[in-house]
């Protein structure tokens, strides 16, 4: 195969018109000719940290999706299959991401469960990452969540990131909001990346102890703005990845998005496409093309150096996208799951309490931090109720593993009007979550996950919405347009008729029990502070 265009060669800072020549899916020459060409070719993106999980999606199915945008890799983190399945799902992840010719890359899950502060469905200890980390398609110890761990010296954890360094593996971080001596001290330890930076401020900081920086901007975690401007000066330390995409969002676009608003920003081409195409393949040692002799013909052609609309992607030198359609095709992936909870009734979501105030979650538009405050309790013949004038509203989390009383929260900027909404996808142990304006409307949300082992749902006084996720009660085997439509059917849903108004509400909501991170947060075993990783009082 030969094709010719305007090659874009990052390293050198140069365009020519060339022809690649490929032969078995290897570049055997890259050749500069004479003429005219109105198509680029460069390098495929690579998402340098993503959870495939979170786009409801098989591997096989994501990838159909992404190579439409010139993803031809990612650098992909299965602990969300792992805390409801253990090994199971890590191995399940990684053969259904060999079925198709996106390259996935896939870490071992180095917290599993996140905390001891909640109830997961599995758990992955030293031995288990010792045998992840001699499977060669294993490539690198995924992120550790647990970094007070870390920085107090954890047997546990220093024991996981000994075995990574010991098998020569980059060891990823997460460490949102760490500065400083702190910084230091975990960086210090092999942790080699961060993709949870907020602030300009806190990248710098980190850069300066010797880490890499993850640009992220996901469904929910938005965090572009703060960080590209760090580009121009860090260019060769730094990544782009969306970390949780939703599908509809992923219809939409991937990390050409990024590469795109880079470029409208004035930042240099070159630089742009260095940490979005070739710094993580180096990072993590990736066996994808970087447009060299010799290499995995990975690479993509695109017809402008603005929009970065992508017209053809190649992987390993077969074509996989053209203009806009993917050109494999899938077999319906296996389901396995971990399900084991009955339907609740309303009884179970209602709470009493003699105190006059309680403590709430704040939840932030376009984070996945919270905010905390304190409000005067609204009841209902002693029963604390949901305050939709204030929009506090009760929250609950429902332990899908085996049957316990729900945990009973509230949390404000939601401002549903009425009924409620649920998910099975709640970083990170994917209990059900739910968030409504009444319990009887709670109680139908989380028992319409349930009835569909995993999903997520909907209800209003006249409608009820679910889109079921039979894997592992977090994905579908279904193929991606279809849930995309599926999914903005029901987000609709909750923004027009119930009220939010959040972007991405259901991704807001998966994040509201993710306790590794800051500050008030709710798992299945109670309230969370998530500052001083510790539980704290409902009510005072």
């Amino acid at each position: 195969m030969t094709i010719t265009g305007n090659i874009i060669d990052i390293r050198n800072k140069t365009i020519f018109h060339g022809t690649i020549t490929v032969v078995d899916g290897v570049i055997q020459s890259v050749v500069p000719v004479a003429g005219e060409s109105t198509q680029y070719l460069l390098p495929g993106f690579v998402d340098a940290h993503i959870h495939i999980e979170s786009s409801m999606l098989v591997p096989s199915e994501f990838a159909k999706m992404a190579v439409v945008h010139g993803t031809v890799a990612t650098v992909s983190d299965p602990h969300e299959i792992a805390n409801v399945m253990g090994m199971e799902g890590v191995e399940y992840m990684i053969e259904n991401g060999n079925t198709v010719p996106l390259k996935f890359n896939f870490g071992a899950p180095s917290c599993v469960p996140a905390t001891t502060f909640e109830t997961a469905g599995a758990t992955l200890d030293v031995a288990d990452i010792e045998t992840l980390m001699k499977n060669p398609e294993v490539l690198y110890l995924a992120e550790m969540m647990n970094y007070p761990g870390v920085l107090f010296e954890d047997k546990m954890v220093l024991e996981k990131i000994a075995t990574a360094h010991r098998y020569g593996k980059p060891i990823d971080g997460h460490a949102p909001g760490l500065r400083g001596a702190d910084a230091k001290k975990y960086i210090a330890a092999g942790i080699s990346t961060d993709h949870e930076c907020f602030t300009k401020e806190e990248a710098l900081d980190k850069l300066a102890f010797g880490m890499k920086i993850l640009v992220r901007e996901g469904s929910a975690a938005k965090n572009f703005s703060a960080l590209v401007d760090l580009i121009p000066e860090y260019a060769d330390r730094m990544m782009f990845c969306s970390d949780d995409k939703h599908p509809d969002d992923l219809l939409e676009g991937h990390i050409n998005q990024l590469v795109s608003r880079a470029i409208a920003k004035g930042h240099d081409l070159y630089d742009v496409l260095q940490v979005a195409c070739i710094n993580a393949v180096e990072h993590y040692g990736l066996s994808v093309g970087l447009m060299k002799v010799g290499d995995p013909a990975d690479f993509i052609v695109v017809d402008d150096l603005k929009t970065f609309e992508v017209k053809q992607t190649y992987i390993n030198g077969n074509l996989v996208a053209d203009h806009g359609k993917c050109t494999f095709t899938t077999r319906e992936a296996r389901v396995i799951n971990n399900f084991n909870t009955s339907l609740k009734s309303v009884s179970d979501f209602q709470i009493t309490s003699d105190k006059s105030e309680m403590q709430v979650i704040k939840a932030i538009d376009g984070e996945i931090v919270t905010e905390t405050f304190w409000a005067k309790v609204k009841d209902d013949n002693s029963i604390v109720v949901s305050d939709t004038e204030r929009d506090i509203l009760k929250m609950t989390v429902v332990n899908r593993y085996e049957d316990q009383a729900p945990a009973i929260g509230f949390i404000n900027n939601f401002n549903l009007k009425s009924g409620a909404i649920a998910s099975c996808v709640g970083h990170d142990s994917h209990n059900i979550i739910a968030v409504g304006v009444d319990d009887a409307s709670i109680a139908r949300a989380v028992n319409l996950i349930i009835e569909n082992k995993g999903g997520i749902s909907a209800v209003s006084n006249k409608v009820e919405h679910v889109l079921a996720l039979p894997v592992a009660g977090i994905m579908t085997n279904a193929d991606g347009p279809t849930v995309a439509a599926q999914y903005l059917e029901i987000d609709n849903m909750v923004k027009k008729q119930l009220g939010t108004r959040l972007a991405a509400p259901f991704m807001t909501l998966s994040f509201m029990a993710l306790l590794v991170i800051p500050q008030l947060k709710l798992s299945n075993l109670g309230l969370f502070d998530g500052k001083n990783f510790e539980f704290t009082p409902l009510f005072r």
